[in-house]
C-alpha cells in the first residue's frame, strides 16, 4: 500500500496493480474498500491500476471531520492523488457510487481528466431516476434461475414499498450475472469492507448537484465509456443510455449477460471492452 495526504491532512492509501499507463480506480459501495474490485478481471495486464481506498475505508484513515465523507467534498482527494502521482491528467475508472465522485471531479477539474470509464454507474448524482418497474422488467429476464422465486418476491415487496428484514439479502443474486461461489464471496465481504457510517454521509444533503453536474458533463469533451450490464437492476441499460447521452460523444457498451459487477461475470469481455477503449 502507498500513502498520500488529502488537503485536510487525512492519510489516504492506494494499491498499485500491473504495469503501463496509470488508471485511477474509484470504488463504489458507496464507501467500500477498493479490495472488492480485485484486478478488474485482468485489466491490470493492460494498465497500471491505482486502486484508491476512499477516506475511512480499507487502508485509508478516518478523517477528523466525518462530514468530509460527503461525495462532493471527496473530489479534492482525487485532485490530491493526481498531484501526488505527478500526472498532468488522469484516466479515471469508477464503479457504481464511485461514478458520483468521478462526475463531481470532472465538473470541478475537467481539464485534468484524459479518459473516463463509468462501470455500471449510479445515476443518482446526475438526477436519472430508475423506477421499480424498470427493475422488475429486467429481473423477469432471469426467471430460469434456481433462486428466482424467492428473490423476485422480495424485489416485488421492495418495489411496492413493503421491504422487510431479509428482503435486501434475498435480492442479492440479481446483482451478479452468475450467483456462484465467487459472487457469493464478493457479496459476503461487503459488510466487512464497507464503512456504513461513511456511506450514510456520502449522499447526504448537499452531496449532489444534478443540474450543475449535467451541465458540466455536457461540456466535457474527453473520451467517455459508459459500460452497462444487460441485466443490472441497479443501473439498467435504459438509464445508462440516458447517462451516456449527457456527454457530447460518450460510447455506451452493454455487456451481454452481465449485472452490476461485469468484470466478475465475463472477465475477458469486460477487459477487452475497457482496454480497447483506453487504448
Amino acid at each position: 500500500m502507498a500513502t498520500f495526504h488529502a488537503p485536510d491532512g487525512t492519510p489516504l492509501s492506494y494499491r498499485v496493480l500491473g504495469d503501463g499507463p496509470p488508471l485511477v480506480c474509484l470504488p463504489g459501495g458507496p464507501m467500500r474498500a477498493s479490495a472488492y474490485l480485485g484486478d478488474l478481471g485482468g485489466l491490470s495486464a493492460h494498465r497500471r491500476l491505482v486502486m484508491l481506498d476512499l477516506r475511512g475505508t480499507g487502508g485509508s484513515a478516518v478523517p477528523e471531520d466525518t462530514a468530509t465523507y460527503r461525495c462532493d467534498r471527496q473530489a479534492d482527494d482525487i485532485e490530491a492523488l493526481r498531484e501526488h502521482l505527478g500526472l498532468e491528467q488522469v484516466d479515471l475508472l469508477a464503479h457504481c457510487a464511485g461514478a458520483n465522485l468521478a462526475a463531481a471531479y470532472v465538473a470541478r477539474h475537467p481539464d485534468r481528466v484524459g479518459r473516463l470509464v463509468l462501470v455500471t454507474p449510479s445515476p443518482l448524482g446526475v438526477g436519472i431516476a430508475v423506477g421499480g418497474e424498470d427493475r422488475l422488467a429486467l429481473a423477469r429476464l432471469r426467471k430460469g434461475e434456481p433462486w428466482f422465486g424467492e428473490a423476485f418476491a422480495a424485489l416485488e415487496a421492495i418495489a411496492a414499498g413493503r421491504a422487510e428484514e431479509g428482503h435486501w439479502e434475498a435480492v442479492a443474486p440479481f446483482f451478479h450475472g452468475r450467483w456462484d461461489g465467487a459472487a457469493q464471496a464478493l457479496h459476503a465481504a461487503d459488510e466487512e469492507q464497507r464503512n456504513g457510517e461513511a456511506a450514510g454521509v456520502f449522499g447526504s444533503a448537499g452531496a449532489f448537484d444534478p443540474e450543475g453536474t449535467r451541465a458540466a458533463l455536457g461540456r466535457f469533451g474527453a473520451p467517455v465509456l459508459v459500460l452497462a450490464g444487460e441485466v443490472d437492476l441497479n443501473s439498467p441499460p435504459r438509464a445508462m443510455a440516458e447517462y451516456a447521452g449527457l456527454f457530447p460523444g460518450a460510447r455506451l457498451a452493454v455487456q451481454d449477460g452481465a449485472s452490476h459487477h461485469p468484470w466478475m461475470d465475463d472477465a475477458r469481455g469486460f477487459t477487452a471492452t475497457v482496454a480497447g477503449f483506453l487504448t
